[in-house]
């Protein structure tokens, strides 16, 4: 899997200093996730379903805090 189709990574305003992850959506409508004090390192890869069923449990509680 390569990173070079990810342009623009973001983290969640709310993530403190060091110890957050990354998101990025490539072209192709699938999403990246990563470590971002290891940005070259391993990478999870979701599709659009698998992401929006995961962002809408977020969104609902249901995975708790």
């Amino acid at each position: 899997m390569t990173t070079g189709r990810y342009t623009i990574w973001r983290k969640s305003s709310r993530s403190d200093a060091g110890n957050c992850v990354e998101v990025a959506r490539a072209d192709d409508g699938t999403f990246g996730v990563r470590d971002s004090k290891d940005i070259s390192g391993p990478m999870l890869e979701f599709d659009t379903t698998t992401w929006n069923a995961f962002t809408d449990g977020v969104r609902s509680g249901r995975f708790g805090r």
